[in-house]
């Protein structure tokens, strides 16, 4: 007895945002399965993050072909940040749905910036200081990957200490 095609409903979380799905590559997607809220908390964290490096700027400025300490302290504490926020939610808190999305994408990804970090290297060498600029590039990534690692460290270590 030959089988019979299933039909099955995709729920609107299982879309990709080129509108594959599960039911088929290329499937068109309605408007009202898209996750507006998911949108919605990703801008209106961004706009705070964005904000808060902007002061941040404002309070500390780089003069011009100024080395950028506080786009770099902005990208590593943000860095740091993440590294915490991911262990509470994954280990610790079973958070809201939305939660992740407004504070790791929206907050910290707004706050933290390579745009900025792209810019300044541009600037660095346009000041004759490609040699700032290579250490500001390398001295970002490294920094940036270790305050990571060292949150997610540091906040499991105090997690693992708080258990009975």
């Amino acid at each position: 007895m030959p089988r019979q095609a299933q039909s099955r409903r995709v729920p609107p979380a299982a879309v990709t945002e080129h509108g594959d799905s599960p039911a088929g590559p290329g499937r068109r997607v309605r408007l009202s399965q898209r996750p507006w809220s998911v949108l919605a908390v990703v801008s209106l964290g961004g706009t705070i993050g964005a904000s808060a490096r902007y002061g941040a700027s404002l309070l500390w400025p780089t003069a011009p072909g100024g080395f950028p300490w506080t786009t770099l302290v902005v990208n590593v504490v943000g860095c740091a940040v993440i590294g915490v926020f991911m262990v509470v939610i994954s280990d610790v808190w079973a958070a809201h749905r939305l939660v992740r999305p407004f504070f790791g994408t929206g907050v910290l990804g707004g706050f933290t910036t390579f745009s900025t970090y792209a810019v300044d290297i541009q600037r660095l060498v346009a000041h004759g200081r490609a040699g700032a600029g290579l250490a500001y590039l390398g001295l970002t990534l490294f920094a940036a990957l270790t305050a990571v690692w060292s949150a997610v460290w540091a906040t499991r270590r105090v997690l693992a200490w708080r258990q009975p």
